[in-house]
């Protein structure tokens, strides 16, 4: 037998082969103990008289909770649209070329980020205190209104102003990253183009940003909707309070708190699904060319076209 045929004798075919999968006994084991542990702990939790499961059942879809729930809602939709607005103010005065504009803006987020959002519901609650009237006075005309801060300031606008105020700081942050993501040199083109400065920042930068803006959004929304729970030391009727209220009668503390981590969870799960199908929609539409430089500077083209027709 020859050298070349001794060679293609010995030769093995890649269909010869038999994989052959690692063994993965850390992984098998490592399994097996937190299924154990998580049907120790169903079971314990399924059987403890204390959680008053019957009790749960029984609040879950009481009128008093139920109105709660709506008016948590009503508070973080309220709030997430006033940070998001006044935080784009801000975003956009940071990024400003006005060193003026640009020290107010980074005060801004320095101190509303900083100072605890509790801190801050409380302090406008007592604003009576520095402030018991809110007049509006111009010279020539005389006093135009005059309030009383403490029927201005009611609890749910108390809640609204603080926490969209803090809020805002950290919305600032946000859209100012995603501005400062899209590469100037787009904004450079446009401008030679003869577009103004506020068209590109709607037709071309805010279109491209919305990919770098969703995903910490979202995140901020779902931190928002769990942080009015804070709501509650200045007496406005949310979930945690309606609950509050319920369990401070029957004392049953226990049930009325799943509950309220029942509705919270069902919350966050829904507003998850809702950012899962906005971040892919906003990445849909980039890569397929919907968010980029071109698009947006033919979107920006036939709106100025059509406003001239």
């Amino acid at each position: 037998m020859s050298q070349s045929q001794k060679a293609s004798h010995h030769r093995l075919r890649v269909e010869d082969l038999k994989v052959v999968p690692p063994r993965r006994i850390g992984l098998w084991v490592s399994t097996v103990v937190v299924l154990l542990f998580l049907g120790l702990l169903g079971w314990a939790i399924g059987t403890n008289q204390a959680f008053g499961w019957p009790i749960v059942g029984k609040y879950l879809f009481h009128p008093s909770i139920l109105k709660g729930l709506g008016n948590t809602l009503l508070l973080t939709v309220t709030i997430m649209v006033f940070a998001t607005i006044i935080g784009t103010i801000i975003a956009i005065m940071r990024l400003s070329p006005s060193r003026i504009l640009q020290v107010f803006a980074n005060a801004y987020i320095w101190f509303f980020r900083g100072a605890p959002a509790l801190i801050q519901l409380i302090f406008w609650f007592n604003l009576a205190i520095i402030m018991p009237q809110i007049t509006l006075s111009l010279p020539g005309l005389g006093t135009l209104f005059s309030v009383r801060t403490n029927d201005v300031m009611t609890p749910f606008l108390t809640a609204v102003v603080a926490l969209s105020l803090h809020e805002a700081g950290y919305m600032a942050e946000i859209i100012r990253a995603g501005i400062t993501s899209v590469p100037p040199g787009q904004t450079e083109a446009a401008s030679t183009l003869g577009m103004s400065r506020g068209k590109i920042l709607r037709r071309i930068v805010l279109p491209q940003a919305m990919r770098f803006i969703v995903p910490p959004t979202g995140n901020e929304a779902i931190n928002l909707m769990k942080a009015t729970s804070l709501v509650t030391v200045i007496a406005v009727d949310d979930l945690l309070y309606s609950a509050q209220t319920i369990y401070a009668r029957t004392f049953e503390t226990i049930p009325l708190l799943i509950v309220v981590a029942f509705w919270y969870l069902a919350m966050v799960t829904i507003m998850s699904i809702g950012q899962h199908f906005l971040e892919t929609h906003f990445n849909r539409s980039d890569s397929r060319g919907g968010g980029g430089f071109t698009a947006a500077l033919r979107r920006a083209f036939s709106f100025s076209r059509g406003a001239r027709a």
